[in-house]
């Protein structure tokens, strides 16, 4: 590696290196996935892992010890025994999210065994403080049964047993369809918010940038043809979100790894583990195409959620599509196809998961703001209502900032994003009737603006002061010679 090669902490110099010493556009994103993964495991080796435990109050000298523990807090105690609301006011109820995940369908790596997951659900609790001002606990646990499969009814379980610990349940990571029957029976025994982010979250972003990305294509959601590949949680939340929102489901098709999802799929039919599915296949795909090929001559939109590629959508579909044509190529950690290539074969707006291509599509736009909305408004439960104003919001918010083909969305850094999905997200439960708290809007912007700024600073803080130190700079400068070889 050349001695100009050294990376800087911020890695703001990775494009420049990797353009100057691979200029392959496809051996280039290759070693740009190898880079974050190599530095990934080895940052995390050195803090070892990304969270700790902080207090929110202060110790003012020895006798406040009687004050946060004996004998004071028994009047804490008593009073939430006599009146279990006051468990949101007098403890971190009210604002801490448990992350609760059985690991069975991490990103594109599958079943990674419980504690497999901790990784992702410690970088969600991650992004909840800093993005949103919410505190979250990862919670990776074993829902196998004892005949070794995954049981759903375990984890519903578990969840009503800690719901009493935390304002909102964040599910993550849950294969399907336990994914579904966890979510459906939650939602309405709880009390609570519960929220399964990688199909509501996924769901709400995507409208988002889709919207703006028609906007810019002078096209209506409610005129354009779209194409779903994969029919999983995310992508089939994402059809009934965008079918709520006024989408044509006689101009959306849905894809699984058997073909197309129609009337015509007894198989669906039959499962009873596939009847969301099955609920989308008599509602969409009037014409029975089987294969994306066919749906994608002359479609608008392009939504891929499926195997991680790069070249699992082919550029000659790209090239079939309608002018002005759109694909979100969102598997992570590899796209269906790279950005470069959708370009190439004709595509007018590429999106992607990963926040190191322009247009990220990802879940950590929505949820920190949603959530910090909902336990704010201590809503009892999060509705597809609140879903749709948090997708709206978030392409509200970048219209106003002004959206390109290359940003149709903001960035996780913009300021005001997540108090403002937050304020329109309780907002929207106060207007459904779902709000406890007796705060406006206003109020819950103000409050979110606070303790968003509080995690920011707090972040910087520990940097500046030491308490977190920066990685090694062998660390980076080892992952860019590993990403370069293996490229």
């Amino acid at each position: 590696m050349p001695q100009d090669s050294t990376l800087d902490l911020s890695l703001s110099r990775l494009g420049e290196i990797l353009r100057r010493e691979l200029p392959d556009p496809d051996r280039r994103a290759r070693a740009q996935t190898l880079f974050y993964k190599r530095l990934s495991e080895s940052a995390h080796r050195f803090y070892g892992g990304k969270l700790q435990t902080a207090p929110r109050c202060g110790l003012f000298g020895p006798a406040w010890f009687n004050v946060w523990y004996t004998p004071g807090v028994s009047a804490v105690s008593t009073g939430i025994r006599d009146d279990n609301e006051l468990s949101f006011s007098l403890s971190s109820r009210g604002s801490t999210v448990a992350v609760v995940s059985d690991s069975t369908r991490v990103l594109g790596d599958g079943d990674v065994s419980p504690p497999g997951g901790l990784g992702v659900m410690e970088g969600k609790a991650f992004l909840m403080k800093y993005l949103g001002g919410v505190d979250a606990v990862p919670l990776c646990i074993d829902s196998r049964g004892p005949d070794g499969k995954n049981d759903p009814a375990r984890l519903v379980d578990f969840v009503k047993m800690v719901r009493h610990s935390f304002g909102a349940i964040n599910l993550e990571d849950i294969s399907q369809p336990n994914c579904y029957r966890v979510l459906d029976e939650l939602r309405d025994s709880c009390g609570i918010p519960v929220w399964h982010d990688d199909a509501q979250g996924t769901a709400c972003v995507t409208l988002a940038g889709l919207l703006n990305a028609l906007e810019l294509s002078g096209k209506r959601l409610s005129d354009a043809r779209i194409v779903l590949l994969g029919a999983g949680a995310a992508n089939s939340t994402i059809a009934r979100l965008l079918m709520k929102d006024g989408a044509d489901p006689e101009r959306v098709s849905l894809f699984d790894n058997k073909g197309g999802l129609h009337t015509g799929r007894g198989d669906l039919e039959r499962d009873p583990g596939s009847y969301r599915q099955w609920e989308l296949a008599q509602r969409t795909n009037p014409m029975r195409h089987d294969t994306p090929d066919q749906a994608l001559k002359d479609a608008d939109a392009l939504i891929a959620l499926s195997a991680p590629g790069p070249d699992t959508v082919k550029p000659a579909w790209v090239r079939s599509m309608a002018a002005r044509s759109i694909v979100f190529a969102c598997a992570n950690p590899v796209p269906e196809i790279w950005p470069h290539a959708a370009l190439e074969a004709g595509a007018f707006i590429v999106a992607t998961g990963r926040g190191d291509f322009p247009n990220q599509v990802n879940n950590s736009l929505c949820f920190p703001g949603i959530l910090k909305g909902a336990l704010l408004a201590r809503a009892r439960g999060i509705s597809d209502g609140m879903a749709l104003r948090c997708a709206h919001s978030l392409a509200d918010f970048a219209r106003k900032q002004g959206i390109s083909p290359s940003r149709i969305l903001p960035d996780m850094e913009d300021e005001g994003l997540f108090a403002q999905e937050a304020a329109d997200v309780a907002q929207q439960a106060i207007d459904e009737g779902l709000a406890r708290s007796g705060l406006s809007r206003q109020e819950v912007y103000d409050r979110a603006a606070v303790d968003i700024a509080s995690s920011r600073t707090l972040f910087k803080t520990m940097v500046d002061n030491g308490a977190i130190a920066p990685p090694p700079q062998e660390l980076l400068d080892q992952a860019l010679r590993e990403a370069l070889a293996g490229a």
